[in-house]
């Protein structure tokens, strides 16, 4: 009892200081933008105040406030080592609405796949819209990392959805039991078990589950002659074991992905960023098929029918409310994702010019909040789960933020450089004789590094590179 309550007026204290405006705008900032255009369509749906016609600039509307001078008029930024920058002026694109949309990966997205096995459940109206949030919140891989209080929490600020944790809990049970198995685990562990659970017919289902469930860490780190002796396997069952362990999917997700021979997300580009060949880079805020919002005139004079009845009146007042509140909410939007983008650009110029990832700067999301003057909770709800289309592929805008490292000469690196360095290193390694993690240390120094020994082994461990004796072959 003293654990919930604690939680209650944590999550008390977080409402108010949250107006319903503010609220909207966290929604619909968070969107990427195929999840924008159907919250969109469903609010024109929903209002009647609202009268939509298609846009007529499908990228950056030219009455939003932004005109292309304002991407450059803080000429004297400076860069993450106080040097004044001579990139700082990007302008912003207009002719995105002349380009296709691109979009990559199968027709159907994975959330639509998803979304299609719902109607095989008998599900409450209140259980559909908890499973749609949390198909929603899935990582690309299928599984589902956040915790279940955080979940039943989001979905009470945000979608308005009064539930709590164990009514989370019974719907995420619905979700893993669709397929491909292994999909809403919390866990790679939870995963794996879930995928052999579909297995209880199999005569090695018992030793399978024996292996992940008690013997999870021996089986990650391959100890295999440790786990042969512990459950007494001849070399045959050992063998046997292996091979059908190594059937499992650790990415559920991208099984389904490559099942249906594409990539498991639709991936629609929020931003578009264009490089040219002398270097000059611009870029577009994709707007989709999001039409232009007004409030309907209809709608407005027809208030003034309404002066002898309080009630018809105060529901219509309250439906113009709402659309300008949505209305603003979308220009809120654009100006918050246009800030970010350009000072994201501008941090790292160097790599949207030559695409090289060696040339990616030590960036924080504290570095672009104090560049744009938005809070950090809003740069990251701007940079999670949308995507840059580049002239060097497709990233995720997390891709660019990376902590950084001052070596001896007071020269700042970037983690990812040094991650890129012994990756370098151990890729080139006598595979016969593989470096220890001392070994890779001074190699490391040599290029310039200073690491200590236990650094080294964080980063390989970050990058799911075995140690010394699991790579010798």
């Amino acid at each position: 009892m003293q654990k919930q309550e604690t939680r209650y007026t944590q999550k008390q204290s977080t409402r108010t200081k949250l107006t319903p405006q503010q609220m909207l705008n966290v929604q619909v900032t968070e969107m990427p933008i195929h999840q924008l255009e159907q919250f969109v369509q469903n609010q024109v749906i929903e209002n009647l105040a609202l009268e939509a016609t298609p846009s007529e600039n499908a990228d950056y509307p030219a009455d939003n406030g932004l005109q292309n001078s304002n991407m450059g008029e803080d000429t004297q930024d400076r860069d993450s080592n106080g040097m004044t920058t001579a990139e700082d002026s990007i302008p912003v694109g207009n002719n995105y609405s002349d380009r296709p949309e691109r979009v990559y990966g199968n027709t159907e997205s994975f959330f639509d796949n998803l979304s299609q096995q719902i109607g095989e459940h008998e599900l409450s109206d209140k259980q559909k819209e908890i499973i749609n949030y949390l198909i929603g919140s899935l990582d690309s891989d299928g599984l589902l990392r956040k915790s279940i209080e955080s979940l039943a929490d989001e979905m009470e600020v945000y979608e308005n959805i009064d539930t709590t944790p164990e009514e989370v809990d019974d719907v995420l049970a619905i979700l893993q039991t669709f397929d491909p198995p292994g999909i809403g685990a919390q866990s790679l562990q939870q995963c794996l078990l879930i995928q052999i659970d579909r297995k209880k017919q199999s005569p090695m289902y018992g030793l399978m589950h024996n292996v992940v469930e008690r013997y999870y860490d021996d089986f990650l780190k391959n100890h295999w002659g440790k786990l042969q002796n512990t459950l007494g396997l001849t070399d045959e069952e050992k063998e046997s074991l292996q091979a059908e362990l190594k059937r499992l999917n650790p990415k559920p997700g991208s099984s389904l992905g490559e099942t249906q021979g594409f990539s498991i997300h639709r991936i629609i580009p929020d931003f578009i960023v264009e490089t040219t060949d002398d270097g000059k880079v611009s870029f577009s805020l994709n707007q989709g098929n999001l039409p232009e919002l007004t409030i309907a005139p209809s709608y407005t004079e027809s208030l003034s029918a309404y002066h002898n009845n309080p009630e018809a009146l105060a529901f219509a007042k309250k439906g113009i409310d709402s659309a300008r509140g949505l209305i603003d909410a979308l220009q809120q939007r654009r100006h918050t994702m246009t800030v970010t983008m350009k000072a994201i650009i501008q941090w790292q110029y160097k790599f949207f010019q030559d695409g090289d990832e060696n040339d990616l700067k030590p960036m924080r999301l504290k570095d672009i909040a104090d560049r744009t003057g938005l809070d950090i909770s809003t740069i990251s709800r701007v940079t999670n789960e949308k995507y840059a289309q580049t002239r060097w592929g497709i990233f995720r805008l997390r891709f660019f933020f990376n902590d950084k490292y001052t070596n001896e000469n007071g020269e700042e690196l970037s983690t990812r450089k040094m991650k890129l360095a012994l990756k370098d290193i151990i890729e080139h390694e006598d595979k016969k004789h593989p470096f220890s993690d001392i070994a890779l240390q001074q190699e490391m120094n040599k290029r310039g590094f200073d690491l200590a020994r236990r650094t080294v082994m964080k980063y390989r461990d970050q990058m799911g590179i075995p140690k010394a004796s699991l790579r010798k072959e």
